[in-house]
């Protein structure tokens, strides 16, 4: 029997070792993890970008994965090439699931005040980060936040709130969790919730994520 091939892409910044505690059987499915790129230039589209991505995949009808704005990216790419299903986790599914917050900083253009300098040089930063808990999230960011290119962390938060996506995709599979401090569950239709799950849901819940992405990629055989 083929396996099934699952292509993933990583959150905002991330690296694809977020997805290092997710376990399906070797014997059914083979991952393969993209990385974020450095865009052409700040103007280069969403569709463009997602073309690039797509030319990196080597199967024919994969599994998209996604999370977060990676979830966003994984179903531009599913407009370009045929695929069994897109998975989406932690993410939107149309910018009507937006919470207002964003629409608010996408009519002021507070983006432009992200501390893109932050996260691009946070070993900088480190002592600012007083308590145990605060220095704990900036091992966490140095491990998982390595794209750090000042370009492409402008050109992916303009990306994210500029997105024009106004109705859901047809069968996409969303995995959401009910305490996502980012998209909050209160916005989000039609999701497999996760009890307890945060934004970062795929490192502490990636048992539970596990589970669903087999039970879901088993149901399409």
């Amino acid at each position: 029997m083929p396996k099934t091939h699952l292509y993933f892409v990583p959150g905002l910044a991330a690296n694809t070792k977020i997805f290092e505690r997710i376990s399906l059987p070797k014997e059914h499915f083979e991952l393969h993890f993209l990385d974020w790129m450095i865009p052409t230039s700040i103007d280069e589209s969403i569709e463009e970008y997602a073309e690039r991505l797509c030319a990196k995949i080597q199967h024919k009808n994969p599994v998209l994965i996604g999370v977060s704005f990676g979830g966003i990216m994984v179903q531009e790419m599913s407009k370009i090439i045929d695929c069994k299903k897109v998975i989406i986790i932690s993410s939107v599914k149309s910018n009507k699931e937006f919470p207002k917050r964003f629409k608010l900083v996408q009519v002021t253009k507070a983006y432009k005040l992200f501390p893109s300098k932050i996260i691009s040089n946070i070993e900088s930063y480190e002592r600012y980060f007083f308590n145990d808990y605060l220095k704990k999230r900036a091992e966490l960011y140095k491990i998982y936040l390595s794209i750090r290119d000042k370009k492409y962390l402008q050109w992916a938060i303009y990306n994210v709130l500029h997105w024009k996506q106004k109705e859901s995709i047809p069968d996409i599979i969303h995995i959401h969790g009910k305490k996502d401090e980012v998209f909050p569950i209160k916005h989000i239709k039609n999701s497999i919730e996760i009890e307890n799950g945060t934004h970062v849901m795929i490192l502490n819940k990636a048992k539970t994520i596990s589970e669903i992405l087999k039970k879901e990629c088993f149901l399409m055989d």
